[in-house]
């Protein structure tokens, strides 16, 4: 606690109280409540944050130079996790109204891109291949593998959409001259959004400029399966319209089944498959209906 207490002196708290929570540290002074953490050196972020009007997160008090960041404690209301996650997206459809801006396409970024998904369907239908191989030789499944190999057709299928879905991605770009940017929280969970008589966003260390769709794929993952993820996009998008090419992507990613590995107790093995499972139907039924004819 040694170097947290000389920052508080620099800014003449005085400590009766230290909460750890996390990698951060409450701290209840006379002054109030703050949290103290290890500096994320974001300051140009926010910087340009309030210069777009967008003042959503806790203010710090400390400078940008420190080796700590102390910035306000945000007493969070208990309200309904729907509720909280519809408010969240709205919270972020308005980051990325607010901090859009074009630049021009690098198209070695795109390709990276897409030689990335191309390279990762190539290796998980050559993983699953020889997963359902092995599975299908024994002369009885486990719980695990049983259920894995009832459910595999859906997992080809997944890398078969994901296959066609990133070349046709690749030719709606290839006429792109510009590229639409916002600043990304990169990070979302629904933990990091805190609402009182305003809301705000916490934990802002890995944000940075980007595509704005890597803010949805990371929530989906995070949140698949515990929300309504097809109103919560039309949500945003009401808000916010995604591209084309935008939200093309954004399914490809989400629609990308993770590598399975046998690595855990039958009933954890079962249990990650099930979950598996699910979020790949609920992705399924969130992408159908932008297909149908």
């Amino acid at each position: 606690m040694k170097q947290i207490s000389e920052i508080l002196k620099k800014y003449n708290l005085k400590p009766h109280r230290y909460i750890k929570n996390g990698k951060a540290t409450i701290i209840d002074t006379e002054m109030g409540r703050f949290v103290v953490k290890k500096n994320s050196k974001n300051k140009k972020i926010f910087d340009y944050l309030r210069s777009r009007s967008f003042n959503y997160y806790p203010k710090t008090i400390s400078d940008e130079n420190d080796d700590y960041e102390i910035s306000e404690y945000i007493e969070k209301l208990d309200y309904p996790n729907e509720q909280k996650m519809l408010d969240l997206i709205n919270l972020i459809s308005l980051l990325h109204n607010k901090t859009t801006h074009y630049k021009e396409i690098d198209y070695d970024d795109y390709k990276q891109i897409y030689e990335d998904i191309k390279n990762n369907i190539e290796y998980l239908e050559s993983y699953y291949n020889d997963v359902i191989t092995l599975i299908e030789s024994h002369v009885f499944m486990s719980p695990s593998e049983y259920l894995l190999a009832r459910n595999i057709s859906r997992i080809f299928f997944s890398l078969n959409f994901c296959k066609e879905e990133i070349e046709n991605w690749y030719e709606l770009i290839k006429d792109k001259t510009k590229q639409r940017v916002v600043v990304l929280h990169n990070n979302l969970d629904l933990s990091h959004f805190l609402k009182t008589d305003s809301s705000y966003l916490i934990s802002w260390d890995k944000s940075k400029i980007g595509i704005p769709i890597f803010d949805l794929y990371i929530l989906y993952k995070r949140h698949a399966l515990d929300f309504d993820f097809s109103e919560l996009l039309k949500q945003y998008e009401q808000s916010y319209p995604l591209q084309k090419d935008e939200r093309k992507l954004f399914f490809i990613l989400i629609a990308l089944p993770p590598k399975i590995e046998f690595d855990k107790s039958i009933y954890e093995q079962t249990k990650e498959i099930s979950n598996q499972m699910d979020i790949m139907y609920k992705t399924e039924k969130l992408i159908s209906p932008y297909y149908s004819k």
